[in-house]
């Protein structure tokens, strides 16, 4: 059966907040509660702080999470780390891949199939950078550390963005952290822990039963000779921290039994779905395709070399038409040059590249008086080049461009309809890929900017 992560993501703009540690210690301490959860923890931060806690000297590492990013299986990048806990190796290259990342989804569905199991713990920047946003869409719980009111109004962003891409907001929880209980207030809030919740239940934020106290003894475990980082779970027994923990551990444990489809299994089952209706939409695109050529009308053959895709604006008609086909079209009809002109003559050469550099728009005009089709010519980034006027034959007359806007925009009794024809240039060793899901998004895309031009 394939597994799924239950995904918890410690995510705070603030730095100073004790989000790393958050992150590291309740990863040890969710392990020693339940033996039986796998828990496995990687960082999006560059300071390395996870690779020292948890790595085992002398193990020999294979990857890191920039691997992950690249989409190697997370299952083969864990490592069997300290205390039980398996990590994913920290890498300072996240600068230079961030750029790649498109989208704050790729992590979702990165780890739908990563085959992780149990429970991943995601550190992340004190930032809403790109990674940072893919971790918390990633997320079934995002752990929020503050510890003032400085930090409490930096979540804001993070609840911002929550409800701006209408994720649910009940999956934040803010945690008070370094939490000093030697601070006392007079008045309605005694102390540090109870003004901050106060403030976030005011503010439609929730909070965890539970925080972390500020602890000298806890402060010193990242401070030593050794270089070493040390666990609140083997260092700090007989601390408050301690306790607190344990605390926090069992709220998270208790939330992962109760969840019985981790946003992993969710995002994977939404992408199959969305998969098959990518490939039904595809083979309907090609089912709904002419197989004579738009402009001669004779049958494409098989390995006939297609160099351009016509279609309809309202989608009524769609099919290829061959490059010496088209050329041909454009020196006769178009700029009414000899059509027979060697494959090598210059003239003959540019007109080839800009067929191959071009979109080509049809958009006929029909009043009273006289019918006829205005020519455009575009880049492939929607830039006008050329705009041509030219007459159509009177219904019974023929030529070449009253052939092509009849046979594609041709309606009832012989009107045409209110639409324009789209011809772009495709890949002449893969014609269809131009009907796949992302390359027919860009093409549509193209056509409404080209449209909103004429």
């Amino acid at each position: 059966m394939k597994k799924y992560p239950y995904v918890i993501t410690v995510s705070s703009e603030k730095g100073g907040v004790g989000k790393t540690t958050l992150a590291t210690n309740l990863a040890i301490f969710l392990k020693a509660l339940d033996e039986n959860v796998p828990v496995s923890i990687f960082s999006f931060d560059n300071h390395f702080t996870i690779d020292k806690m948890f790595s085992i000297k002398g193990q020999p590492l294979r990857g890191s999470v920039a691997d992950l990013l690249l989409e190697t299986p997370g299952h083969q990048l864990l490592h069997t780390g300290q205390y039980g806990v398996n990590y994913i190796p920290s890498s300072n290259t996240l600068p230079e891949l961030r750029g790649s990342i498109k989208g704050p989804m790729m992590l979702a569905r990165i780890l739908a199939a990563s085959e992780i199991p149990g429970i991943l713990i995601v550190d992340t920047r004190p930032d809403l950078d790109v990674l940072t946003q893919n971790a918390l869409y990633a997320a079934d719980r995002v752990f929020v550390p503050i510890k003032d009111m400085a930090s409490m109004d930096n979540c804001r962003n993070i609840f911002e963005l929550f409800d701006r891409r209408g994720l649910d907001r009940k999956s934040l929880s803010l945690v008070p952290c370094l939490i000093d209980e030697r601070i006392k207030f007079d008045g309605l809030f005694k102390d540090q822990k109870t003004l901050l919740k106060a403030f976030a239940i005011n503010r439609g934020y929730r909070c965890v039963d539970t925080y972390i106290s500020k602890s000298p003894k806890v402060e010193s475990l990242n401070t030593n000779p050794d270089g070493r980082i040390y666990p609140i779970f083997t260092h700090g027994r007989g601390t408050d921290v301690f306790g607190q923990f344990i605390q926090l551990g069992q709220i998270a444990l208790q939330e992962y039994h109760q969840t019985k489809e981790p946003r992993a299994l969710l995002f994977d089952r939404w992408q199959s779905e969305e998969d098959a209706r990518k490939k039904e939409a595809y083979f309907g695109r090609l089912t709904g395709l002419k197989s004579e050529c738009l402009l001669c009308n004779a049958t494409l053959e098989e390995g006939a070399k297609l160099a351009h895709y016509c279609e309809s604006s309202d989608g009524a008609v769609s099919g290829f038409v061959e490059a010496d086909c088209f050329a041909r079209f454009l020196m006769s009809a178009v700029y009414r040059i000899d059509q027979n002109l060697p494959a090598d003559d210059p003239t003959r050469v540019m007109i080839d590249e800009a067929a191959r550099e071009s979109v080509f728009i049809f958009d006929p005009k029909e009043d009273t008086e006289k019918r006829s089709v205005t020519f455009h010519r575009f880049s492939l980034a929607g830039g006008h080049l050329l705009k041509r006027e030219y007459p159509l034959a009177q219904q019974g007359g023929e030529d070449r461009f009253t052939t092509l806007v009849q046979g594609t925009l041709g309606g009832y009794n012989g009107e045409l309809r209110e639409a324009f024809l789209m011809v772009h240039p495709v890949n002449g060793e893969n014609p269809a890929g131009i009907l796949v899901e992302d390359s027919y998004r860009e093409m549509l895309k193209l056509r409404k900017k080209i449209a909103a031009q004429i």
